[in-house]
């Protein structure tokens, strides 16, 4: 039993208590709903907060892999450009090479057609040259390999060099023929060239396709990475809204229970009227 006294309202204290942790239960409700985080600092949980931290680092440094990767799929697809290019010259300078080959061509007819030879085999050098993504190639014979980043602690995606440049396929800037003898020849050396250059193409066309499963890898990696962060700190709206509307409705309670308590002192003067 409580005793009645004017100097100490134990009733009103209690009262005072409980409303005091209902507000504490709103604000941090109302923070998590402000914020849309149960876990926004490190003072609501430390170690979760520490995980979650940690987690977001790495999916956040995974952007930069991406980027990196990204720039290695251009490289490699300009190179192919490049290849495709060489691969058609190669084409047409067999072509001429075959016609050239015929005994019963005329001089002007055979000048004609080496310099269209010749012309192509020069084509082949401006094509590689040009054949840069950024400054990098992995065609012209500058590097013997490029290396991009695989994952968050700067491991390497390394791409290996396959030189299209005239030498790297068995051909000098001199490659020609003087004569229907020589131009004969010189089919059997394009067709080389040719066998080379696609073979080279096939070693860049499987980089591009790992290049392209790593990148679509570590998309799936940053997905997975920040669904889990969200599901260490996220709130659940829906249960914080109710929670919401519950402790707004015991706040109004405990606002009344503590005026009733705080009345009770005045019950003692009915004690002293006569």
């Amino acid at each position: 039993m409580i005793a009645n006294s004017i100097n100490t309202n134990a009733g009103a204290m209690i009262a005072l208590q409980n409303l005091n942790a209902t507000n504490s239960e709103l604000t941090t409700t109302q923070q998590r709903i402000n914020t849309g985080k149960k876990i926004s600092s490190a003072k609501d949980n430390g170690a979760i907060w520490s995980m979650a931290e940690m987690q977001s680092a790495t999916s956040s440094s995974l952007n930069a892999v991406k980027d990196s990767l990204q720039r290695g799929q251009s490289t490699i697809d300009v190179a192919l450009a490049a290849g495709d290019t060489v691969t058609d010259l190669l084409g047409k300078m067999k072509e001429k090479a075959l016609a050239a080959s015929d005994t019963s061509l005329n001089t002007a007819s055979f000048n004609a057609l080496k310099a269209d030879f010749d012309s192509l085999r020069d084509q082949i050098t401006k094509a590689v040259t040009n054949a840069k993504f950024n400054g990098a190639s992995v065609v012209d014979g500058s590097t013997t390999k490029l290396e991009f980043l695989a994952n968050e602690t700067g491991s390497a995606f390394t791409v290996s060099s396959r030189t299209l440049s005239l030498t790297g396929i068995g051909l000098s800037a001199t490659t020609s023929f003087t004569s229907a003898a020589a131009a004969k020849t010189m089919i059997a050396t394009i067709d080389t060239s040719l066998q080379t250059t696609t073979n080279k193409l096939a070693s860049l066309g499987t980089n591009s396709v790992g290049l392209d499963m790593h990148l679509t890898f570590m998309g799936k990696l940053q997905d997975s990475l920040d669904a889990g962060v969200g599901n260490l700190v996220d709130a659940d709206m829906a249960k914080e809204s109710a929670k919401l509307q519950s402790l707004q409705t015991k706040q109004q309670l405990g606002v009344q229970a503590l005026s009733i308590a705080n009345q009770a002192p005045q019950s003692i003067m009915s004690l002293f009227k006569g």
